[in-house]
């Protein structure tokens, strides 16, 4: 058999050295983000405005969300799934309410993160858009229309296992940018002490008004509700700049940022306040 070239016998040695190289690199990139969530700038704002380590996150959701629950009546009183997302769309915690991941619906876990997304995404530092307010906007004829099909679900995130960990600090979905739009109640953008936007909630598990109106009770208690007089919105009035809107009359929004009414939960009403917004955001805490 021929001697292989020495000169080739070096190319191929170190093409593979390099290839190894990467791969390694490659690995230890993957274990940090799993071990470091907030591997670059990730949720390290979202831990400073919350007054928290990184490793807290999830526990002052996981509170927040269980008083958010007991307050909240409206709805079917349900358990709840919520996800709170970084400024860029990285998930930094996710928690339910409920005495285990089961004991609320499988199906609004993703559901409360892709809520959480969509606040963030399409909120600014004067402009905050709740999911709600989108509803109308987005159905045929709305200004909106086809924004629900954009910025689709990362199903690679959004399904990874393994099951036993959603919910908890490690749920897979932590660390990575699940994505996902969403245009019923329940996603809020979260403002910090500088009323500057830091990332969104989503609460998914009820109905989408009882999603919107706990979802308002976590961002309050969690204190990143702080609009001053430099957030906007295109809620009811100035107490809840971004909430939901019960405006829709033969199924057109007045205002064209309506959302239906739901079961048991403030709807149209008489006199005064015909579309009933005014009675729901009596009932919620208004923004700092």
């Amino acid at each position: 058999m021929k001697k292989m070239n020495t000169g080739l016998a070096l190319s191929i040695a170190l093409a593979m050295a390099a290839n190894a190289g990467v791969a390694l690199a490659d690995n230890k990139e993957k274990n940090d983000r799993k071990q470091n969530p907030e591997n670059g700038p990730a949720c390290s704002a979202l831990a400073a405005a919350l007054d928290s380590n990184l490793s807290g996150i999830q526990a002052k959701l996981k509170t927040a969300l269980a008083s958010a629950v007991t307050t909240e009546q409206s709805g079917l009183n349900l358990d709840m799934w919520a996800t709170l997302i970084n400024r860029d769309g990285v998930v930094c915690a996710v928690a339910f309410s409920g005495a285990s991941r089961g004991a609320q619906w499988p199906g609004s876990r993703v559901i409360s993160a892709q809520k959480a997304n969509t606040a963030n995404a399409f909120s600014l530092d004067g402009l905050a858009l709740s999911t709600a307010n989108l509803y109308s906007a987005v159905q045929p004829g709305g200004s909106l229309f086809g924004l629900q099909h954009s910025n689709p679900v990362d199903t690679g995130v959004a399904y990874k296992g393994p099951a036993k960990n959603f919910g908890q600090p490690n749920d897979p979905m932590v660390g990575e940018r699940v994505g996902g739009v969403n245009v019923f109640g329940g996603g809020l953008a979260l403002y910090d002490i500088n009323h500057h936007v830091i990332g969104g909630v989503g609460l998914s598990g009820d109905t989408s008004c009882a999603d919107h109106a706990i979802a308002w009770r976590v961002r309050n208690s969690l204190k990143l509700d702080n609009f001053g007089t430099t957030v906007k919105g295109v809620g009811p009035n100035a107490s809840v700049p971004d909430g939901i809107v019960f405006d829709i009359a033969g199924g057109v929004s007045a205002g064209g940022f309506g959302h239906p009414t739901c079961i048991n939960s403030a709807g149209p009403s008489s006199g005064s306040d015909p579309t009933g917004s005014q009675t729901y955001a009596n009932g919620l805490p208004a923004v700092q």
